[in-house]
């Protein structure tokens, strides 16, 4: 049974905290982990929780306690894995275009390191030689995922190294001695179609010929979870099996028994989190009716940014006719969240929910127009916890200097 939190809950959680307030459900969290292991329970595989997600200390702590490993994109990422208990066996670091710097304080501090460039995988192999071995990160050049944005493996991508420089991936493996363990590709977010991932199975067997070290396949992540009410998520037990068919197959004919890595962000945090606000103002124009919230793309940016769509639903009025609103926030720039979208009718105070919020919602605010960040509450065993504070005027200034 699908782990939900009730409009009387949320409803509760908003008079007790405040809002606008970013919910998150730690059972439903865990019903996705565990998803995903018993899928995959016949096979090797290992999980890497992408923590760009959502990545609040308490969340960190509950996925680790589940048993998942930890994608990091940032070397502050990485130290937010050691103090949530993950250890350096179990933290992959894959940066993207960062200061050599930051790849030298990862070996330092003895985590997984995933190099998505040649000159950076030369500078390491110049420096540590065969003393530290490293994943690459491959570029298969597919198109995949809900929006360009968040397309990450196609042909004008940054991410990766291209599938048509392996001779020059090559020259570096042989003139650093530089050991590669492991190869990994990222297609991008929001793929249902589970033939993308075998498409680049596919690519990253014929890659293992190149790499005599190779201990894993990491197959990225990007999971579809439904945002929509006739929306499906990927089918993680087709995948399973077909994967594990897959790995099954390569190893009768290549000798190798690789183990297996996914790095699910979205798919562990999204359904699991709600951001309920409050309707400040019914605004109606020759044309249209707005439902004007105490929000805006500085607390959920994904409608704007990525044309996202999210389910609302006015949990102040559940039974009501409805009428078609369209809902904005506060922010001194066009911040719709949702376009002419039928709604249970809307008075001023109202209470509207944003479903899927739990994935790049938080992580993605910010301060502009000088509004504060809202509070982040862990519903666990049906209590709430408050697991950030709202942020207070004085926040804007914290780190400011006057001259």
């Amino acid at each position: 049974m699908s782990e939900v939190l009730s409009h009387n809950q949320l409803t509760a959680i908003a008079n007790e905290f405040g809002t606008p307030v970013y919910i998150y459900h730690a059972e439903k969290i865990a019903e996705q982990y565990n998803k995903l292991a018993t899928a995959f329970k016949k096979t090797d595989t290992r999980f890497f929780y992408a923590c760009k997600a959502l990545s609040n200390i308490n969340v960190l702590k509950l996925v680790q306690s589940l048993g998942a490993s930890l994608d990091c994109v940032s070397i502050n990422e990485v130290k937010l894995g050691f103090m949530a208990g993950f250890k350096k066996e179990n933290i992959l670091f894959t940066p993207n275009c960062v200061d050599f710097t930051e790849i030298i304080e990862a070996k330092e501090l003895g985590v997984i390191i995933n190099i998505d460039n040649i000159p950076t995988l030369e500078q390491f192999g110049n420096k540590f030689g065969s003393s530290y071995p490293v994943c690459v990160r491959l570029n298969p050049h597919i198109m995949a995922g809900g929006n360009l944005k968040i397309s990450t493996g196609h042909i004008d991508s940054k991410f990766g190294i291209s599938i048509h420089q392996m001779r020059h991936i090559e020259r570096v493996v042989k003139s650093t001695g530089i050991i590669v363990n492991g190869i990994h590709m990222h297609t991008g977010s929001e793929i249902k179609d589970v033939n993308i991932f075998l498409q680049g199975l596919d690519i990253m067997f014929l890659a293992t010929s190149h790499f005599p070290n190779l201990e894993f396949i990491d197959l990225g992540g990007g999971f579809k979870v439904p945002y929509k009410e006739d929306e499906i998520e990927i089918d993680i037990n087709l995948l399973a099996n077909k994967v594990a068919e897959a790995f099954k197959k390569f190893e009768k004919e290549s000798g190798k028994k690789l183990q297996i890595w996914f790095e699910p962000g979205k798919f562990l945090v999204s359904e699991a989190g709600y951001l309920v606000v409050k309707t400040n103002v019914i605004k109606q124009t020759p044309a249209t009716v707005f439902a004007c919230v105490n929000s805006g793309f500085n607390h959920l940016i994904r409608p704007m940014f990525y044309d996202a769509y999210h389910r609302i639903e006015n949990i102040s009025n559940k039974k009501d006719i409805q009428r078609i609103y369209t809902v904005v926030g506060n922010i001194c720039e066009t911040d719709t969240f949702a376009l002419d979208r039928k709604l249970t009718e809307i008075k001023e105070g109202d209470l509207l929910v944003f479903y899927n919020a739990g994935a790049y919602g938080f992580e993605m605010s910010s301060n502009f127009n000088s509004r504060l960040k809202p509070a982040e509450v862990l519903v666990k065993n049906g209590k709430p916890i408050l697991i950030r504070k709202r942020d207070v005027f004085e926040d804007l200034l914290r780190n400011q200097v006057e001259a």
